[in-house]
């Protein structure tokens, strides 16, 4: 088989396919793990179950937690994605991803009382914005006429990890505004569920989980 007019097309086509699973898989596995590695982490070392996943940055987890935000953006910023659409939004998550990490939270005071704790916030929220839009919108194309069955049921994993997502996006500044629920560190898990999500829909979109790739398709 010749495609492109030469036979080391098919070769050229089948790693590239390779890289981009490479990418997804690589995102994914950074984000399904983090909350893990940082909770269980800390809690070993120190005792102790921190208000968020961003507060680590101020326990003995900090380089994993920086270390892990920065790789995501780095994976982000070479993943080019498909279409036009899809670099856009992988370029703005790679940077909301390392901004997030050098930009940390304010230990002990609130978030909004200082310039870094601000643009943190401003970071976390694109951030996850950006990765609910992969998941609601990028992640379910199609380049093939009649999607596969296999397909179709990844689609469903990304709509619910995108609903997911969006739905810790929302409970977060709720129990903010309710107080009184922090000894059952609700911004914690609410943060860990999303980026668990995260990383399950990258997964996912690097055929590690519902896979059915065939070489020249990486949708």
């Amino acid at each position: 088989m010749i495609v492109c007019g030469y036979p080391g097309a098919v070769h050229d086509a089948s790693e590239l396919v390779r890289s981009y699973l490479f990418l997804r898989r690589g995102v994914g596995l950074l984000g399904t793990a983090l909350p893990f590695v940082l909770i269980a982490g800390n809690l070993l070392i120190e005792k102790e179950l921190l208000y968020s996943v961003s507060g680590y940055y101020h326990s003995s987890m900090r380089d994993v937690y920086v270390g892990t935000m920065c790789a995501i953006g780095v994976f982000l910023l070479f993943y080019r994605g498909y279409a036009r659409s899809d670099r856009a939004a992988s370029i703005v998550a790679g940077v909301a991803a390392i901004g997030v990490a050098i930009f940390p939270i304010p230990d002990g005071t609130p978030i909004t009382s200082t310039a870094s704790g601000v643009l943190h916030l401003v970071f976390a929220v694109v951030l996850f914005g950006t990765f609910a839009y992969f998941c609601l919108v990028e992640f379910r194309k199609s380049d093939a006429p009649q999607p596969t069955a296999r397909k179709r049921r990844r689609n469903q994993v990304y709509l619910v990890t995108g609903v997911i997502i969006v739905g810790c996006l929302v409970l977060v500044p709720i129990v903010e505004l309710i107080g009184g629920l922090d000894h059952l560190r609700p911004v914690l898990w609410l943060e860990a569920v999303a980026t668990v999500a995260f990383g399950v829909a990258w997964l996912t979109k690097g055929e590690a989980i519902l896979g059915d790739h065939a070489p020249g398709s990486v949708r």
